[in-house]
């Protein structure tokens, strides 16, 4: 028979699990209850109800590294194996669900926190020639970041709606193969039929730039002496 897990690992999943469902609200002793120990055991393994959050971010940023890390790198048979088992996945989605819908400072780090991790692993994926190069890297992994993020917080209830523990695999589910075949053709079939639209965008830009250097840097073709009395 396995080993039961640590005291502090029952706690931390069962903390992600409860948050996920009712909130980050969500009462320490349902915390405690569901992992099967004391609401004082909680208090002496992480100190407070914010330290505890602290470590689910910190657990939620890791699981995500890990999962996108492998999928870039390991090729279609990882990505293939994500998916099948997509519902072990739940606790550490709904949790970053219920942090984005509380909002304020904390949440703000987390989104910060997950594009550093993005630019990571996009990198690995370009060195693994799995991912094209972009024109600005920095730009496109934000916009990919809150375009995940902002989907997230679209498909759960509202921030004061709980869901039911159970129901918590399923949503996953439902939620991942509703993204999967739009998100895949997006990025691997463009969307526009050519080029002409990024074309006529970065000349424009290359217009505009011009531009600004010649009015911060104006040339100068009049002599000093010229309109002066001879």
């Amino acid at each position: 028979m396995a080993e039961p897990a640590p005291a502090d690992e029952r706690i931390l999943r069962a903390a992600m699990r409860r948050f996920a469902v009712d909130g980050l609200g969500a009462p320490l002793r349902a915390v405690a209850q569901d992992a099967g120990v004391s609401a004082g055991l909680i208090i002496h393994h992480f100190g407070s109800r914010e330290k505890l959050l602290e470590a689910c971010d910190r657990r939620a940023l890791e699981v995500t590294r890990q999962q996108k890390r492998a999928a870039v790198t390991g090729g279609v048979g990882t990505m293939l194996a994500q998916l099948a088992a997509v519902e072990q996945y739940a606790p550490e989605t709904g949790y970053v669900l219920r942090r984005l819908q509380a909002g304020g400072p904390l949440a703000q780090r987390l989104i910060e926190d997950f594009i550093a991790n993005a630019r990571d692993y996009y990198e690995e994926g370009e060195r693994a020639g799995v991912l094209s190069p972009s024109r600005d890297p920095e730009a496109r992994v934000r916009v990919l970041a809150h375009m995940a993020l902002g989907s997230l917080v679209l498909q759960m209830p509202g921030q004061g709606a709980p869901m039911d523990l159970e129901d918590l695999p399923r949503w996953m589910r439902e939620y991942t193969e509703s993204l999967t075949l739009p998100l895949l053709e997006l990025y691997t079939t463009p969307l526009l039929t050519d080029a002409s639209l990024l074309d006529a965008y970065l000349a424009a830009q290359g217009d505009a730039d011009t531009a600004a250097d010649e009015g911060a840097h104006p040339t100068d073709t009049t002599s000093p002496t010229d309109g002066s009395p001879s």
